[in-house]
């Protein structure tokens, strides 16, 4: 076992003394390597589909930092882009989309099967990570999970409330649920190519999980990450994978069980000695310090940094942030977090 990458070892349910350390969105604009990079590749879209520049952004933070693990650079919304939408980047704003908003707009869609010519230039990239990342660094993979991909196909853009994906899914129960079911399995492809091309671990971001409750969380968070997992793990017996369905609260318990997951991601709003109680007993925990303390700093990002290892040190645990770092963190309070960490 000692001799397996760290953060395998934490996702097998290993506890270790230091726990392994990445970050989500490691590679992002707080680095001005890839500010220098996304000027050179000339928009967002651009980047993610050129597999050199893709690559290379991914490599930056492990040659900085020596993080246990480098995630590769995409987007959740591409996929949407390969099934047939419309996709683009307003700067300062974020993503638009074409909508689905009735099942005329459905129909327009490409197949799950359709989407790897498209999607090509990704598995190019993980490919590369693959033979370019040393040697102690798990590659992982990654999509959004079909809820949170679906909220942004419906609306257009991002939203407050999540309020047109509800509207359809109450409204429209027919479409929505084909919606659903199309990204669920064009999920399963997508992330079972990038398994192919090298990665060692997936992780499936529902970042708007939270905004579903009761019946709806079963429905529309777990069950279609459930299907995706046992699709994967089908194809690949033993792969790991994370799961992060953001601000589930009181749903966070006994979710990485059902859905089939090796690891939980929790936002910076779960207590992590609740965590421990709670979550830690059935998968290993993910998180979850505060990213507000990547741009302010000082004693309180040690503190914390200490505190939350030491409130997860009794069972498996990859540190990370309670949710993505922002694009005006400090870089140097990394190097502090990761000295907090490693000592």
């Amino acid at each position: 076992m000692s001799d397996k990458k760290k953060l395998l070892r934490a996702l097998s349910g290993e506890t270790l003394d230091v726990p392994p350390v990445w970050l989500m969105r490691q590679a992002g604009r707080y680095l001005p390597e890839y500010r220098a990079t996304r000027a050179e590749a000339g928009d967002f879209l651009s980047l993610c589909y050129n597999p050199d520049l893709a690559a290379e952004v991914t490599l930056q933070p492990i040659r900085r930092y020596g993080f246990d693990a480098s995630i590769l650079f995409a987007d959740i919304l591409l996929l949407p882009h390969a099934l047939g939408a419309d996709v683009w980047f307003v700067t300062g704003e974020g993503p638009r989309l074409s909508t689905i908003t009735e099942a005329s707009g459905l129909v327009k869609l490409k197949g799950k099967d359709d989407i790897h010519d498209h999607m090509a230039p990704v598995y190019e990239t993980v490919r590369i990570l693959s033979r370019e990342l040393p040697s102690d660094t798990t590659l992982i993979g990654f999509a959004g999970a079909p809820w949170t991909v679906a909220t942004y196909m419906i609306a257009g853009r991002g939203t407050p409330d999540q309020a047109p994906a509800h509207a359809l899914r109450e409204g429209d129960p027919e479409t929505f649920g084909a919606l659903i079911n199309l990204l669920t399995e064009a999920t399963i492809e997508y992330l079972d190519q990038q398994v192919q091309a090298g990665a060692e671990v997936v992780k499936l971001f529902d970042s708007w999980a939270g905004s579903l409750k009761g019946d709806a969380f079963d429905r529309f968070a777990l069950e279609p990450v459930k299907r995706i997992i046992a699709g994967l793990k089908s194809r690949h017996p033993g792969l790991p994978v994370i799961v992060f369905p953001r601000e589930a609260g009181e749903k966070y318990v006994g979710f990485a069980k059902a859905v089939g997951a090796d690891a939980l991601a929790i936002d910076t709003a779960v207590d992590t000695n609740w965590a421990a109680e709670y979550l830690q007993p059935n998968s290993c925990v993910q998180g979850n310090l505060d990213p507000k303390l990547m741009v302010t700093g000082g004693d309180a990002l040690i503190s914390e940094t200490r505190r939350i290892v030491e409130a997860l040190k009794g069972g498996p645990h990859i540190f990370n942030l309670g949710h993505g770092i922002t694009p005006d963190a400090d870089p140097e309070n990394v190097h502090r977090m990761l000295e907090a960490i490693r000592g």
